[in-house]
């Protein structure tokens, strides 16, 4: 068997899926929850589970619904050696989802449109500001793509006002931060650094 998160925004988010006998399928969300999100997300390599999601939050999934009732303690190894039902009664709009903590999604808050002002990250549960150290027109031009808000028109300061601070370091233009090089809560780097801000020329999707 393999596993997989689709429908996500990285590796590490999305509607379950999980293959058997050669074909994908979903999981139903009745008795989904967190001890059952952290083994996929530690299976995966993608760290806890931080939200879990029911209702095909992450759109609905095709193929088999292959498990049903899942009863992880949160320990086992894989997904598949947790006890389940059998049969289901679920359609396709009961697909299970989940973000892990290793997930990284940005966000643009104090702007009238999410294209503008300061650059925010949900990463381990949380959100961050991130360090302007080593903040340059690369990693401005890959946040305001990733966000679908064009490119960087110029550069802000804030304080850093909340728990978290990330950094990142990108050498091309990658397909979103998380691509980049990052270093997350290391005092070292971010040492006398300020809060990142941005504002992009778009005025989002």
């Amino acid at each position: 068997s393999t596993l997989r998160l689709a429908g996500g925004r990285s590796r590490c988010e999305g509607r379950v899926e999980m293959e058997q006998a050669g074909a994908w399928g979903t999981v139903c969300d009745d008795a989904w929850d967190l001890a059952d999100a952290d083994v996929v997300c530690r299976q995966l390599r993608c760290g806890r589970a931080v939200r879990v999601h029911g209702g095909a939050a992450f759109g609905r999934g095709s193929g088999p619904i292959l498990r049903d009732e899942v009863g992880c303690e949160g320990h086992e190894e894989h997904l598949w050696d947790c006890p389940a039902a059998p049969e289901h009664d679920c359609s396709h709009k009961e697909d299970a989802g989940v973000v892990c903590s290793e997930h990284q999604e940005w966000r643009l808050s104090g702007g009238r449109d999410g294209c503008a002002v300061r650059v925010e990250v949900f990463f381990r549960g949380t959100w961050s500001t991130v360090c302007d150290s080593t903040w340059y027109k690369l990693e401005a031009s890959v946040l305001c793509r990733t966000l679908g808000c064009g490119e960087p028109l110029r550069q802000l300061s804030f304080g850093h006002t909340l728990p978290g601070k990330m950094l990142y370091q990108c050498e091309s233009q990658q397909p979103s931060l998380a691509d980049c090089q990052w270093t997350y809560n290391k005092s070292a780097p971010c040492h006398q650094s300020q809060a990142v801000g941005v504002v992009c020329n778009g005025t989002g999707p």
